[in-house]
């Protein structure tokens, strides 16, 4: 009996030990985080708080100063700046880093726009007055220059292009003015493009580091203490962190930095086209595979991409052997070429690949203050009763031809056309009157779609349209 009842406690114990020495292993075997504590002491002397002067007119006795307009763009994609009194000099709050040792500083446009003076706070708690080298809106880089008898700590410059997604990052900053305050998380994608003003021509690095109002201009560190990026941007319905923050790749910070210490100004690549994005219906329209590439749906005059050759309706699939994807990556390599310099384009043109070697130009710098002229696109077979453009109506429109969109109706409400467009190209086909729109979509095949192109309140627009069985 005392055998059986040695076994019992034996095969009890087994199934006590076995689960816990199983989950000790497990924990043992196991990814242990990162340690950020050597990157940190390594690099925070490099990291600079800054704050700004600017004077504003003061409200005048007895008016009341208007609330800023609460604008979707606004409230999503918020600029890192503290919002003062508007009553007194705005004191505004954000960081930086320093590049080399005799004082050059990088940090965001936004934080130092529009002021009197500048002040950087070093690690050992100096405060220097800087002076602004030059500052780029298009990708919110300002350069600063502090002056000192010393050498002071610099960072170490990586490459953004070699990070990877899902990659660790730590950022550095004063967030809500709380100085040298480390966060850290992933990378969460890389190539994201964001609604601005002046253009899209950075590839923002996405990630979930923890950034807020303050951490502006500060650096993004990879795990081998190097910069990869500097935060510039959160999306926020509140205005602080939710798990999604932006960063400036280094690699075109870094670009823009050495033209801005060089020139005081930056000088971009540009073709002088506009571009939509090849849904999956569009594609079939222009007969790709699945949806890639940038659309042209318009070609400036003059511009290097008219004197190369492209035309309206071309997709471009490659620039100089990069594939474009998405449409808003085309920008990106664009910007990045130095005008002057020859590009190599893969494009798709009536269903035929071709290759186009042109010029890339400089971007104006009064480029975004122009305004394209407005057309649209129908047909009588295609749901659509249409009218000539009077002599008056081209001029005031800005275009050679075209035909507008009295009406829509099936497949023309199905394609998105609408009562007012005016239509300039069906199937890659100038559309100079009706007759012509009718003798273009009288020998179009049934049951196809074909791309359609519209100027609708000043912009061209492709539309995939079917034509009926």
């Amino acid at each position: 009996m005392s055998e059986v009842m040695t076994r019992i406690k034996a095969r009890l114990v087994a199934l006590i030990v076995l689960p816990v020495m199983m989950l000790a292993g497990a924990s043992a075997n196991a990814v242990e985080l990162p340690d950020f504590t050597q990157l940190v002491e390594d690099n925070a002397a490099a990291v600079v708080n800054i704050s700004t002067v600017a004077e504003r007119p003061l409200v005048q006795p007895g008016q009341r100063q208007r609330a800023p307009r609460d604008d979707q763009l606004q409230e999503f994609f918020r600029f890192f700046r503290p919002q003062p009194p508007s009553d007194r000099p705005r004191a505004s709050l954000g960081s930086g880093f320093i590049i080399s040792k005799d004082g050059y500083i990088l940090t965001n446009n936004h934080v130092v726009d529009r002021s009197s003076e500048i002040v950087v706070r070093l690690s050992d708690r100096r405060e220097l007055i800087a002076e602004l080298v030059g500052a780029d809106p298009t990708s919110d880089l300002a350069v600063l220059k502090v002056e000192t008898d010393e050498d002071l700590p610099v960072v170490t410059l990586g490459k953004s292009e070699t990070l990877k997604v899902g990659e660790w990052v730590l950022a550095i900053g004063s967030p809500f003015g709380f100085e040298y305050s480390v966060t850290a998380g992933i990378v969460s994608a890389k190539g994201r493009s964001l609604p601005n003003e002046q253009g899209n021509y950075v590839p923002y690095l996405q990630t979930d580091v923890a950034i807020n109002p303050g951490n502006s201009g500060g650096p993004l560190f990879n795990l081998e203490g190097e910069v990869v990026g500097i935060n510039s941007q959160i999306y926020s319905n509140s205005g602080g962190f939710m798990g999604v923050s932006f960063a400036i790749p280094i690699d075109v910070a870094i670009e823009v930095a050495d033209q801005l210490r060089e020139t005081g100004r930056v000088s971009r690549g540009w073709l002088g086209v506009m571009i939509q994005v090849v849904d999956r219906d569009l594609a079939e329209s222009f007969g790709l595979d699945r949806p890639f590439g940038a659309l042209i749906n318009q070609v400036m005059e003059g511009s290097p991409a008219q004197n190369g050759g492209l035309q309206e309706g071309d997709i471009i699939t490659h620039f100089n052997g990069k594939v474009i994807e998405r449409s808003a990556q085309l920008p990106h390599f664009v910007g990045r070429v130095l005008a002057g310099d020859e590009a190599i384009l893969a494009i798709v043109r009536g269903g035929e690949k071709q290759e186009l070697n042109l010029k890339i130009g400089e971007l104006p710098d009064d480029l975004f203050a122009q305004r394209p002229a407005a057309t649209t696109s129908g047909s009588n077979r295609l749901g659509l009763v249409v009218q000539d453009l009077s002599a008056d109506e081209r001029v005031r429109l800005g275009t050679e031809v075209g035909v507008r969109v009295l009406e829509a109706q099936n497949s023309a409400i199905q394609a998105g056309v609408q009562t007012g467009d005016v239509i300039t190209r069906l199937n890659n086909q100038a559309v100079d009157n009706v007759g012509d729109l009718e003798e273009i979509a009288n020998g179009l095949s049934a049951g196809r779609t074909y791309p359609v192109l519209v100027l609708r309140n000043g912009s061209p627009v492709f539309l995939p349209i079917r034509v009926p069985d």
